[in-house]
């Protein structure tokens, strides 16, 4: 009996760390240079590479706050922009 409430703590414990793991790498750090793979998407006509697509998915939650930043608006807002975030599949959001 002793042994089963062991390791009932022990996977008790290990649900709390992978729970408070999985918190931990979802959190965004807002920064927009983590968007510099699509400059050369967005400044020009090329298509978005993978790690551009990756990189907007993982922005995502930030663009409303590029968008009201007067200092990026233009190169979140512009059509290549909008069209390299409908390519990778993020929606422009409405802020």
């Amino acid at each position: 009996m002793r042994s089963a409430t062991h390791i009932a703590l022990c996977a008790a414990a290990l649900l709390v760390m992978l729970l408070a793991g999985s918190q931990v790498t979802t959190a965004v750090t807002c920064t927009a240079t983590e968007l510099a793979p699509c400059a050369s998407a967005i400044f020009s006509s090329s298509p978005p590479s993978q790690q551009c697509c990756s990189k907007i998915k993982e922005q995502r939650p930030c663009l409303c706050q590029y968008l009201k930043n007067p200092s990026l608006r233009g190169y979140v807002s512009s059509p290549n922009a909008k069209k390299v975030a409908t390519t990778c599949g993020v929606p422009i959001p409405k802020c």
